[in-house]
């Protein structure tokens, strides 16, 4: 696609220009107008830029900038930046410094009083959060889901009674694992999973962990990038003695996991917390609940 852009000075310096997360229509004029205009364009993965300059018929000369050569590249943006160049810095898509090492370019630049300005557009954290219909007030973005079981209930127990929205990128080969491991944390929050966002084959899901887990098992694991968020995580206060009368009950008549369950979903209380106390009980003691 061929636009005529106008030529307005581009001043030294290194510019975060935002490109788009999906459809290559997200894009402002100015953003163009800076890639086309600047000395260099930083990129993520050249080859992915490549795809939206092309589009755009931009010709500006690109140099890769990413985790793994970023300790190589960093001297040589900055040597160029001193020079007085003025350098665009650009992810594979959406606001760059949002999980990718762009933060470390700024930082150099800060301690070497070279100019740094922004040249906003297309977010997949803000998009994600403005469909996903969960609180959006407040909100906190904590970058990929952790891999690990144990890392991740850490993390969720840690955000627990934070009153703010949780945002994170995963992957959809993950999904399923993710979703188990908040079932088991807290089966009453509701959680929204953004796939393909802006593209062709966007999807907005919304549901309680159960749910989720049955749709995708139903219709297979999706595909594309995707945005988890989950509703603040909020523990309402609970009568200890009438949690423990009722789970002391439940085992009388059901399994232990069966009674845990039941019993971790009425109170809204993480599983592992009343299987512990189901296991005192059992054994015939009595913790309580906090």
């Amino acid at each position: 696609m061929d636009i005529k852009l106008s030529k307005p000075p581009i001043l030294k310096g290194l510019y975060l220009v935002a490109t788009p997360i999906g459809n290559l229509g997200d894009i402002s004029l100015r953003a163009l107008q800076t890639l086309e205009n600047c000395d260099l364009i930083a990129c993520e993965d050249t080859r992915q830029s490549a795809k939206l300059l092309s589009h755009y018929n931009i010709k500006t000369k690109t140099i890769a900038y990413h985790d793994h050569n970023a300790h190589k590249q960093l001297p040589k943006l900055i040597k160029a930046l001193q020079d007085g160049k003025s350098v665009s810095l650009v992810s594979d898509a959406g606001t760059p410094l949002i999980s990718d090492p762009g933060f470390k370019l700024v930082q150099a630049c800060q301690e070497k009083d070279i100019a740094v300005t922004t040249v906003p557009g297309a977010s997949a954290v803000l998009s994600a959060l403005i469909l996903s219909g969960l609180k959006s007030d407040s909100f906190t973005f904590l970058g990929f889901f952790p891999q690990k079981k144990g890392e991740a209930e850490k993390l969720l127990a840690r955000m627990t009674d934070v009153p703010a929205t949780l945002i994170f990128f995963e992957s959809a080969k993950r999904l399923t694992k993710t979703l188990q491991i908040l079932h088991n944390f807290r089966p009453d929050c509701d959680i929204c999973v953004a796939r393909e966002l802006t593209k062709i084959h966007e999807d907005i899901k919304r549901g309680k962990a159960s749910e989720l887990i049955d749709f995708y098992q139903h219709t297979g694991p999706p595909k594309g990038e995707l945005v988890l968020l989950i509703e603040p995580i909020v523990v309402q206060p609970v009568d200890a003695q009438q949690l423990t009368r009722d789970l002391s009950a439940a085992l009388d008549k059901m399994s232990l996991k069966e009674a845990v369950d039941i019993t971790a979903k009425i109170y809204g209380r993480p599983r592992r917390e009343i299987y512990r106390q189901a296991l005192s009980l059992k054994d015939g003691g009595d913790t309580g609940s906090s």
